[in-house]
């Protein structure tokens, strides 16, 4: 039987757009939430267009800042995906939320709709950081929304933190990670941060007038965390996410094993049929396409401005990619062999025979079968070797 799909939701709206982000977001713009719902309502229809009725393991709608929709906005989504999929006994349903933007009563409503699963971004705990990356809450705004939704019957919570900000010195990242990890929450991701092209602060960077992350402090951060984090009673299970047994996100999962997951709303991108897909941006635009929508191959709907045929030699590449990013679960030969018909040694065997020397992967036996992982300095140099799968 064909793998459970995931079906992702872009909410493209937010408060105030923080100058580090180069996500598809849009402040200002909260006058046309109804429409986009409606609208995004449309593309989950046209999204079910398969020959079959799509079973579907997790649902995650991130931003932006979903938690802007009420929960009317929510519940008619719902609806909508209720009709389209059939959404499995104990799908993980998440949704992304900014800690200033929540209620205990309307977290207590997202619960009674069918969200079991909450991801706060509360990227530090320590106010001049807070300041620096221009978040519209402070931690007690976090202390409350984590009370909250644990009033509501939420049993899995997700913290977000970034960390090798400018100016961050080591003794600050510890006193956040400290305080977040004693929310006691089921699971952390935390990230490095990163300039990017197009952002206010790649542009001060380029000019000089925020100072460079330093690379080598931002590696101390991690591999505190790690150790911290380990004697919390958290897994290390992906490069950037921890988890306590059991509460590894399920969505993201899909993304790392190379699974299909459906991409909808504007600027959304997924990947199911063979194709990578990435829906239009702009809202407007997005919104005007669905109320014409064409008829188009599954699974690009009205709203897809791109796409991509994802032949054997890419899928294997992006396969071992995404899966090296599981730290702990790695890739398993066997598990490739039954999805390409060939072993990983039969075809990145010099790759692996150059990573082994520097001490960059490993190979582990686990329950019989062999599988390539990432060592603790593996991950620390992640897209160094990611870079040495790259064929063609």
């Amino acid at each position: 039987m064909e793998s459970a799909y995931a079906v992702y939701l872009h909410i493209p709206f937010c408060r105030h757009r923080c100058a580090y982000c180069d996500f598809n977001t849009y402040a200002g713009q909260e006058g046309s939430l109804s429409a986009y719902v409606e609208a995004l309502g449309r593309e989950i229809q046209a999204a079910a267009g398969a020959e079959s009725r799509l079973r579907v393991a997790t649902i995650f709608f991130g931003g932006g800042t979903p938690s802007l929709l009420s929960p009317a906005h929510f519940g008619d989504l719902f609806r909508a995906l209720r009709q389209a999929f059939d959404i499995l006994p104990g799908a993980e349903i998440s949704m992304e939320a900014n800690p200033g933007t929540v209620t205990r009563d309307s977290l207590t409503r997202l619960r009674a709709l069918g969200f079991n699963r909450l991801s706060f971004g509360v990227q530090s705990a320590n106010p001049e950081d807070l300041r620096l990356l221009e978040r519209i809450h402070d931690y007690s705004d976090v202390i409350n929304a984590v009370t909250w939704a644990r009033q509501a019957g939420f049993e899995n919570i997700n913290l977000d933190l970034i960390y090798g900000l400018p100016e961050q010195t080591l003794a600050r990242w510890q006193n956040s990670l400290r305080l977040v990890a004693g929310l006691r929450p089921e699971h952390l991701s935390a990230y490095a941060l990163t300039l990017e092209h197009g952002t206010p602060f790649g542009r001060w960077a380029s000019r000089g007038l925020l100072p460079l992350p330093d690379p080598d402090l931002a590696a101390d951060m991690a591999e505190w965390a790690a150790d911290f984090l380990a004697g919390q009673g958290y897994a290390h299970y992906e490069i950037s996410n921890w988890a306590r047994p059991g509460f590894e996100c399920r969505h993201n999962l899909q993304y790392w094993r190379n699974l299909p997951y459906l991409g909808l709303g504007a600027g959304a991108h997924g990947y199911a049929d063979g194709l990578r897909y990435s829906n239009v941006l702009r809202i407007k635009t997005y919104i005007e396409r669905q109320s014409s929508p064409a008829a188009l191959r599954w699974p690009l709907t009205a709203a897809a401005v791109n796409q991509i045929k994802i032949d054997r030699d890419t899928e294997m590449d992006e396969t071992l990619m995404t899966g090296l990013r599981l730290v702990r679960e790695g890739v398993s030969d066997a598990v490739f062999a039954a999805r390409f018909g060939v072993s990983l040694r039969q075809v990145y065997g010099r790759e692996m025979d150059e990573l082994l020397g520097l001490g960059l992967v490993e190979i582990k036996t686990c329950g019989g079968a062999e599988i390539l992982r990432l060592t603790r300095r593996g991950w620390l140099l992640g897209n160094q070797v990611f870079m040495r799968f790259l064929r063609g």
